[in-house]
């Protein structure tokens, strides 16, 4: 029986942070760079939508970045 997308998940999120990150990076490498930008491309599409139907509220790159020095400055 093949094993299912969300139990390899389960599998992969109790490993190390190192496994995880290298396998991480596999998976990425093994897509080609058209299906990836097609991703990509659908993902956009699709927070533009959220935004512009008032379904989130974007939130400032400046910040973004000043609410993650805060958060790193804590630790």
């Amino acid at each position: 029986m093949a094993t299912s997308v969300e139990e390899l998940a389960t599998k992969a999120m109790a490993l190390p942070i190192e496994a995880r990150a290298l396998l991480a990076e596999r998976l990425v490498e093994s897509l080609n760079e058209e299906s990836v930008s097609e991703i990509w491309l659908i993902e956009t599409k699709k927070r533009r939508d959220e935004v512009r139907s008032g379904q989130i509220k974007p939130i400032p790159g400046v910040k973004v970045m000043e609410e993650i020095r805060n958060l790193i400055d804590d630790k």
